[in-house]
Order: C-alpha cells, then sequence, then structure tokens
C-alpha cells in the first residue's frame, strides 16, 4: 500500500464520521432495515398520511368549514333586552322588554317575540305602555325589494360555501406538486445508489487485477511503474467512490423529507440495503392516448376548477351590487297581547299594527362602483379561464415530449452500454495476450462505467418525466379531490 493510497483511506474516513454523526438523528430504525427494497408506491403514500406541508393544506378545509360557521353566525337566534326610566319629569314611567328575534336565511327580514311591562305614569300615546301583567308580542319584518333575494348577510355565506369547494383544488395542486416532488427524490434516490454500485463495482475490478500485477512484476513480466499506475487508478477510484457516497447520502436525506414513520411522522433515511436491485419497467408512452390525457387534465386540473369557483364569488358579488342599486321597501306586521285581566281601558287586549317604509338612495354612487368593479374582475377571470385551458394543453404536450425524448435517450444509453461492454472485453482479451497495455484497458473501463452511468441517469430522467406527465394529467387524483 502506498502512501498516497493511504492518505486518500484516511480522508475518506474523515470525510465518513462527521456526515455519519450528523445524519445520526434520523438514521433508519433497525426494523426499516429488515424490511424490503423500498418502493416508490411506499414514498407516496407516506406522502398522503405523514408529510406535514400536505397535512397543513388539508388544514385549509377545516379553516373554509369554520368560515361557513361563522357566515351563518348572521342568522343565530338573538336575545335583545332592554328598557327605560324617567328619573326626573312630568312622568315617572319605566319600562323593559325581552325579545327573541330569529333572521331569514331564505328571504330577508326576521320574525320576532317576546315580552315587555310598564309601570308608573305613562302618556296614553306611548307605546310601550302596557296592563300590570304586562303584554305578549309577536311580528315579523320582511324587504320587498332590496334585501329580498339576496343581501350582505346570505351572501357572505354563498360565497363561505364556495370557499368550502375552492379549498378541494388548492388541496389537490398541493398534492400533485407533492407526489412529483417525492417520485423525483424517489428516483434521484435510486440513481445515486446505482451510481454508488457502478463506482464500487469499477473499483473492485481495479483492486483485484492489483494482485495479478504485482505477481508479474516479481516474475518480471511486468515493468514496477505498472503497478504504481494501477495503485494510483485505485486510489482514484477510491476518490469517486467516496464522492458517490456523499451523493447517496444527499439523496437519502432529500428522500427523508417524503419517507416518514407511520407514528410519529419523523424522517427515514432509507438505507442501501433497501435499494432496489434496479429501475422499475419503464414502457413506451403511447402517442394515441395523449388527446385523451388532454381531456382528462382539462377536467382534473385545479386551476380550472378554481378560476371557476371564483368566478362563482364573483357572481355573488354581482347580484350584491345589483340589489343594493334598488330601492328599499320593507313591509312589516305585529301583534301584541294583553297578558293577565288588569288592563286600562283605553289599551284593546289585542293590538295589530301594519308597517311599511320606503328608502332610495339618489345617487347609488357606491353599488354602481362596485357593480363596474365585479364586471371588470368577472372579465378577467374569464380571460384567465381561457388561458389556463392553454397552459393545460401546453403543459401536457410538452410534458409528454420529454418523456418521449427521455425513452428514445435512454434506449441509445443501452446500445452504448452493449458497445462499451464488448469493447472492454476484447481490450482485456488483448491484455492477456500482450497485444495492448494497462492503460489502452483502463481507458476502456473508465469508459464503460460513463457508459453505464449515463444510462441510470437516462433511467432516471425518464421517471423525472413521467412524474411531471402524471402531474400534468392529474393523473393521481385521490379520490375525495374529484368531487
Amino acid at each position: 500500500m502506498t502512501a498516497v493510497s493511504s492518505l486518500i483511506r484516511r480522508t475518506a474516513a474523515a470525510f465518513s464520521i462527521p456526515a455519519a454523526f450528523a445524519l445520526c438523528p434520523i438514521t433508519p430504525l433497525e426494523a426499516e432495515e429488515k424490511r424490503g427494497p423500498l418502493l416508490v408506491g411506499e414514498v407516496l403514500a407516506s406522502v398522503q398520511t405523514q408529510y406535514p406541508p400536505y397535512l397543513a393544506a388539508l388544514i385549509e378545509q377545516d379553516i373554509a368549514n369554520g368560515r361557513t360557521r361563522q357566515a351563518l353566525g348572521s342568522f343565530d337566534l338573538n336575545l335583545n333586552v332592554g328598557g327605560s326610566i324617567n328619573p326626573a319629569g312630568y312622568y315617572d314611567g319605566q319600562t323593559g322588554y325581552a325579545m327573541l328575534e330569529q333572521p331569514f336565511s331564505m328571504w330577508g327580514g326576521s320574525v320576532y317575540g317576546g315580552y315587555r311591562l310598564s309601570s308608573g305614569f305613562l302618556p296614553n300615546y306611548n307605546k310601550d305602555r302596557t296592563g300590570v301583567d304586562g303584554e305578549a308580542v309577536l311580528g315579523f319584518r320582511v324587504p320587498l325589494l332590496r334585501d329580498g333575494t339576496i343581501d350582505k348577510r346570505r351572501a357572505m355565506l354563498w360565497q363561505s360555501q364556495i370557499d368550502q369547494e375552492l379549498a378541494d383544488p388548492y388541496i389537490l395542486r398541493q398534492y400533485l406538486d407533492f407526489t412529483r416532488a417525492a417520485t423525483i427524490a424517489y428516483y434521484g434516490w435510486l440513481s445515486a445508489g446505482q451510481r454508488l454500485r457502478l463506482a464500487e463495482e469499477l473499483l473492485r475490478i481495479a483492486k483485484d487485477r492489483d494482485s495479478a500485477i504485482a505477481e508479474q512484476v516479481k516474475n518480471g513480466a511486468s515493468a514496477p511503474i505498472v503497478k504504481v499506475d494501477n495503485e494510483r487508478l485505485v486510489v482514484s477510484r477510491e476518490i469517486a467512490v467516496v464522492q458517490a457516497t456523499r451523493r447517496f447520502q444527499a439523496t437519502s436525506i432529500e428522500l427523508s423529507l417524503f419517507y416518514r414513520t407511520r407514528d410519529t411522522a419523523e424522517p427515514i433515511l432509507a438505507s442501501r440495503s433497501r435499494l432496489p436491485a434496479a429501475f422499475p419497467p419503464h414502457p413506451r408512452p403511447d402517442e394515441s392516448q395523449m388527446t385523451a390525457d388532454i381531456g382528462k387534465a382539462a377536467i382534473f386540473r385545479p386551476e380550472i376548477r378554481r378560476i371557476e369557483l371564483t368566478i362563482e364569488k364573483a357572481e355573488i358579488d354581482r347580484r350584491l351590487a345589483k340589489n343594493n342599486l334598488m330601492p328599499s321597501l320593507d313591509v312589516g306586521l305585529q301583534a301584541g297581547q294583553a297578558v293577565g285581566r288588569s288592563t286600562p281601558k283605553d289599551i284593546e287586549r289585542t293590538e295589530l299594527e301594519a308597517k311599511i317604509e320606503f328608502k332610495l338612495p339618489l345617487q347609488r354612487r357606491e353599488a354602481k362602483g362596485r357593480l363596474d368593479t365585479v364586471d371588470a374582475q368577472i372579465s378577467r377571470l374569464q380571460n384567465e379561464k381561457r388561458f389556463a385551458r392553454d397552459r393545460i394543453v401546453a403543459d401536457v404536450r410538452d410534458s409528454y415530449s420529454a418523456l418521449i425524448a427521455a425513452y428514445e435517450s435512454l434506449t441509445q444509453t443501452r446500445r452504448n452500454v452493449e458497445l462499451a461492454r464488448q469493447l472492454q472485453e476484447a481490450e482485456a482479451e488483448r491484455l492477456k495476450q500482450g497485444a495492448t497495455d494497462l492503460l489502452a484497458l483502463q481507458i476502456r473501463e473508465q469508459a464503460g462505467f460513463d457508459a453505464k452511468v449515463t444510462e441510470v441517469e437516462a433511467q432516471a430522467e425518464y421517471f423525472r418525466a413521467q412524474a411531471n406527465y402524471r402531474a400534468a394529467i392529474a393523473a393521481d387524483v385521490p379520490m375525495h379531490l374529484t368531487r
């Protein structure tokens, strides 16, 4: 072992010790080590149930539900209690009342009822004057024009209900993005593991040849410089293994953001023991399916649905603005029934009172300005909707083009690997026969390694392109988000 080789090994150990120490808090559980190969489906299942950003997105539905409940508060049953007293003056009477009022949710206005009582000396024209035992009151108020079919309370309620539906496109957008990111992270981890295996295999070849060269030098069949050259090659390949190990550790850390424990949602570092032996099959994309996928994307992609619901909210604002242009014409009816038998002679035991009120803002600039604003917003949203549809079609076509290119590139890289293998085997045979030298064989080995690494990267690129395509067509939409 040369001094240079020893130095490289000590350097590699120095890198690995702090790396292992830094990763200690999220090292895989012992039970995790004993499981089979980690597949992408297991990672995606973890995203759905344990990934904190996705769980945070799901809370958007709870927020929308809370806002709807808040809007329903405008229609709560109200208890109104009050009274008056005359501490000085000719009249010294007192009045008090307790009323329950229920606003209408289907039509503007409200119904109310309760009890009122007066005592002392009040003028005859005072409407609050009652008998000794008080009076029961029942009545209602209804708007006939403005605030009839819609008012601010109902508009807020209907918009909050639309917000409940808007939560689904938001959650779906997050889900598609997180699924794509998790898939890409998984195949990055898998490709890094495959590259590490190739680097270790290339190092093993150089080490296995080292003893044979030493024997040849001992017998005088090779010059001592040949052994030094092979030791240099071993050192350089050990450096490549260190770099590949670091790359694999980095991808494991990135994957741990999505792959978590089931009980505590702690990140799991997927170890080498869970690396699959190879990439999954990668069939050629079906070009005839793209047209159907574009139609599917137009239905399930959340962008269009989000804009459509936003337009519905704006339409409610438009109706409310038109409502505010109308005059107010409110009618009401109130009945009073005396309680007990002690009733003044000038007060009927049963009284009915009809009410009518008309109001008309003469300029109505607030309502007109609001209507102009809402019309402009709806026009803008309609343009956004048209462009969103075009954007979706472009996304599907572009991602499909990338997938086709990745597939074709993968086919060529496999051919390249086969040719590099044939050249390497031929060069190794020539070396045995003494027709070439070690340098030529090293070049062939490096070319074969580079070809295999390119194939690994091409496979990873294929699955990255596939993840982008599936996100573009919303292929992995959960059933509860498709309503």
